[in-house]
């Protein structure tokens, strides 16, 4: 018999679509989505030490990985899966698809149940833009994006919206990647032009962004192309064997990053010795002031992504789906009459 689509539990959970984060942006704008998920995840890192933490949990596969990212704190309990693989478009597939959840600690009961993919690229972006506002130099104003792909649109807007980000200078393997990213952006005041090679992308550049999905220990800015001043923004080189920068590109930066444990594997730390220093992105945001000790400093945020960033951005689209009626219920678990009594929902079901 079919499934009686206006059944809900006593509990039941929220369900986010893709179109739901879509109707979400339509209806408010992506840059007070931006804002409104930036500010949930400071929310968030402002409480770190009420969060139970580990670095995400990845099985490598031929092409790509499978990861799962949990972390609680003492209210509620969020998981996120995604995978990373880089030959999914030529099977018509993003590269990265992922979904997650966030659940009740007091019953176990999933409150929410979200698609990761969009979710997840608006999250990055709102974390590398936070992350700049410490650590790039103020009034900055033209910025780099390496790599082209799926995340670009959304880290070029989170730094066009609020960090007042005037011109774009791209860069990709694939011409046609910046073009795509350039005509998704037209509708903004953004200065935009594409380049040939990387050093010309960057030069000049208050911001350096690589959100590559090249699979190895690259090579791709080199310190030749770094100028006094810079902020490096490196959110590609996310997994065990996956790099963007030279070593003395990292070795002559101050370095930032989300949770230590996780990124000594899978960022670009992977490439330093073992006591070379980093800060703590929690660090700098509760002291609540610009983290640069000068204006010709080189800052790098090497950006992996964290579990917090998932929590925080469920949390934030599930609040928000509230507001704008948007949420919609399905009953996840069953509404047992006698909640000792599994097996009798079979037969109480046939009677529905």
């Amino acid at each position: 018999m079919p499934y009686p689509s206006t059944i809900t539990g006593s509990l039941p959970t929220i369900i986010i679509s893709p179109q739901d984060v879509a109707n979400i942006i339509q209806r408010q704008g992506i840059k007070e989505t931006l804002e409104g998920m930036k500010s949930y995840i400071l929310e968030d890192y402002l409480h770190w030490d009420s969060f139970d933490k580990t670095p995400r949990i990845s099985n490598h596969v031929s092409d790509g990985v499978l990861e799962l990212m949990p972390i609680a704190n003492q209210r509620q309990y969020s998981f996120k899966y995604v995978n990373c693989h880089p030959k999914n478009p030529n099977k018509g597939l993003s590269t990265i698809l992922a979904f997650g959840a966030l659940i009740s600690n007091d019953t176990g009961q999933p409150d929410v149940i979200s698609e990761f993919t969009l979710t997840t690229a608006l999250r990055t972006a709102a974390t590398s833009v936070l992350a700049a506002q410490y650590l790039a130099r103020p009034n900055s104003k033209r910025m780099a994006i390496i790599g082209n792909g799926c995340q670009s649109e959304f880290q070029a807007l989170a730094f066009y919206h609020l960090l007042g980000i005037e011109e774009l200078a791209l860069f990709d393997i694939d011409r046609k990647a910046s073009e795509k990213l350039a005509r998704n952006l037209s509708n903004t005041s953004l200065k935009i032009e594409i380049f040939d090679t990387v050093a010309q992308a960057v030069k000049n550049a208050d911001i350096v962004t690589t959100v590559t999905a090249e699979y190895s220990k690259a090579n791709i800015i080199t310190p030749e192309m770094i100028e006094a001043g810079m902020h490096i923004n490196a959110v590609g080189g996310d997994n065990i064997n996956k790099t963007e920068l030279h070593v003395d590109v990292v070795k002559n930066a101050r370095v930032f990053v989300e949770f230590e444990p996780q990124t000594r594997i899978e960022g670009e730390l992977q490439n330093m010795p073992d006591d070379f220093p980093v800060t703590p992105l929690f660090d700098i945001f509760q002291k609540g002031e610009s983290a640069r000790y000068s204006e010709e400093e080189i800052t790098l945020f090497d950006s992996v992504g964290f579990a917090i960033e998932d929590f925080s951005a469920i949390r934030y689209m599930n609040d928000t789906a509230v507001t704008l009626g948007l949420a919609r219920p399905l009953s996840l678990t069953p509404d047992l009459k006698d909640p000792k009594d599994l097996f009798g929902y079979l037969t109480d079901y046939a009677n529905l």
